[in-house]
């Protein structure tokens, strides 16, 4: 896990310091909702706070199925190289009637020179704890339709049908 010192500002984008914004859940905080949870998600990727990410998937995630250590070393491979640069949070709904809530952004990830942005419409379920990411469908920067900033729910499901 990278360091940052409380001082810094928060890798999810707020305008706040890490340690009053995403350092609060890391520590063992619970975000008070699921768009709180996402960023935290995101600084955790940003951080590899790899635990923190086993910590917020939902018991009914299909991760969840097997064992923290080969899923930690298997993330930790994948994600060895990536910086998670910017995250924009474009749209959030619900809970709805099945209490799940959604969340829709793009996040700024570079890959030594490639670009592996992507933006996802995540679903998040509370457990009866805290919030935790359920599941979501992403799509990488090039088929998503421009500008990123104008991006809603129905825009990224109607490029996702392409």
């Amino acid at each position: 896990m990278s360091e940052l010192r409380p001082a810094e500002s928060c890798p999810c984008g707020a305008p706040t310091l890490y340690d009053a914004c995403c350092g609060r859940y890391h520590a063992g905080g619970e975000p008070p909702d699921a768009e709180s949870l996402m960023r935290s998600r995101f600084s955790a990727y940003a951080r590899r706070d790899l635990a923190y990410l086993w910590r917020t998937l939902h018991p009914s995630h299909d991760d969840r199925q097997g064992a923290f250590e080969s899923w930690r070393a298997e993330l930790a491979s994948a994600s060895r190289t990536l910086r998670f640069r910017k995250l924009r949070v474009l749209a959030t709904s619900g809970p709805d009637r099945e209490g799940i809530a959604h969340v829709l952004f793009h996040a700024v990830v570079t890959d030594g020179r490639k670009n592996r942005s992507f933006a996802e419409h995540s679903r998040f379920a509370h457990d009866g704890t805290g919030w935790r990411y359920l599941d979501g469908v992403a799509l990488a920067q090039r088929d998503l339709p421009q500008p990123i900033s104008a991006l809603d729910f129905d825009a990224f499901h109607l490029a996702a049908r392409r």
